[in-house]
């Protein structure tokens, strides 16, 4: 069987204000005709369809459309992330053809999508992202003793309903769709904090003994573990300049008739490179950096005094310029202050913050309190938008 991995599309995100939806929908294009090019069986979406949990129009739009050309020549399984709302998300999986499947409830874990080729059946199982706190009880083994409050503990709760069921199906191949943070992989700056409680890592031995594992979260292509078993696909674009370096791709994955599998990465189109920019106002515009003037730039003007008319002369010879910024070369590191921006850490920030206020940094009891706030804060805004 042939599969096609893919995830993280963040459908309605921005970057540092550049709408995105153009790049998204020539992406979701491209990845149509792939899949009817490579006879492709099977499709699979790891997770962050949307990039909020409640995502514009357009997006929802697009969304339906690909879903749409994609059944038409292969079956299509998805779960959510953690940008998704689940809910949402999965409105109207019930009543949906057999040829699209939104995997978005975590009790019904153990229940698979079956997928046929001449081997005989694959079970395809979806893992939406799991936050402990709205999980931990539902996923209990025993009612009323709930699960640790970590995404450990909600993840292995939920494999071990799909052993459960897979443990009946006699020579049925496994393909596990899940949303979360898998051993040592190493995440992303533009993905967001999923911290609960302290613990946020999921340990790859939770997913031994599954055939293939597509994971989505973090958004550079990589595997986990030895093999390739156990996959991130990435995400198709580049949503920071943190990925500016990241060779985005899809992962087209042969399953064999003894459930071994061949994994290849295939390259997804640049829209455009992000680049970093730097030097004086004179230098920019007598061409030094000529070659990435159809980039998305971040361009940091190094004159010792702030030019005239700077951002404009910058935009005249970088029009796609995101973020233009004065950072003279002789200033000293103390002057520098640490941005504030969408993918820093809430709770650093916070630190940064007292320290500022007090003159010491927060001390470990401080910096428990910090966290709990930002927890407290997080879930609240998790359960408004699954409203």
């Amino acid at each position: 069987m042939r599969i096609l991995h893919t995830g993280d599309w963040h459908l309605g995100r921005t970057l540092l204000g550049a709408d995105l939806l153009e790049h998204q929908a020539a992406f979701l294009d491209w990845l149509v005709d792939l899949v009817a090019a490579r006879s492709v069986d099977l499709v699979v979406i790891a997770g962050d369809v949307y990039d909020r949990a409640i995502p514009p129009v357009d997006a929802v739009r697009m969304l339906s459309r690909a879903l749409e050309r994609l059944a038409e020549t292969a079956t299509v399984v998805l779960t959510p992330g953690n940008h998704d709302s689940a809910a949402r998300l999965g409105f109207g999986a019930g009543v949906m053809g057999a040829r699209v499947r939104i995997l978005a409830e975590p009790a019904r874990v153990g229940e698979p999508v079956l997928v046929t080729d001449d081997h005989g059946p694959v079970a395809v199982y979806g893992i939406p992202y799991l936050h402990p706190d709205l999980t931990r009880y539902a996923l209990a083994a025993v009612p009323d003793e709930p699960l640790a409050r970590s995404h450990h503990a909600v993840v292995q709760a939920a494999t071990e309903r799909i052993r459960a069921d897979l443990a009946g199906r006699t020579g049925t191949r496994s393909v596990v769709v899940a949303h979360a943070f898998v051993g040592g992989a190493d995440p992303s700056d533009s993905e967001q904090d999923i911290r609960v409680g302290g613990v946020d890592r999921v340990a790859e031995s939770v997913f031994a003994d599954f055939d293939y594992v597509a994971l989505g979260h973090l958004h550079g292509p990589q595997r986990v573990g030895d093999g390739g078993r156990i996959r991130y696909a990435g995400s198709p674009l580049a949503f920071s300049f943190g990925e500016r370096d990241q060779r985005k791709s899809v992962t087209v994955v042969d399953l064999d008739a003894a459930g071994a599998v061949t994994v290849e990465p295939v390259p997804t189109p640049v829209p455009r490179r992000l680049v970093d920019v730097r030097g004086t106002i004179d230098d920019l515009e007598a061409g030094a950096h000529r070659a990435d003037a159809d980039a998305w730039v971040r361009v940091a003007v190094t004159d010792t005094v702030h030019p005239e008319r700077m951002y404009a002369r910058v935009k005249e010879h970088f029009p796609h310029a995101l973020a233009i910024t004065h950072e003279p070369a002789d200033r000293g590191p103390a002057s520098v202050a640490r941005a504030v921006t969408a993918t820093s850490d809430p709770v650093e920030v916070a630190a940064d913050f007292v320290t500022y206020a007090t003159g010491a940094v927060p001390d470990a009891d401080e910096h428990a309190v910090l966290t709990e706030a930002y927890e407290a804060a997080a879930l609240a805004l998790q359960h408004e938008g699954d409203r």
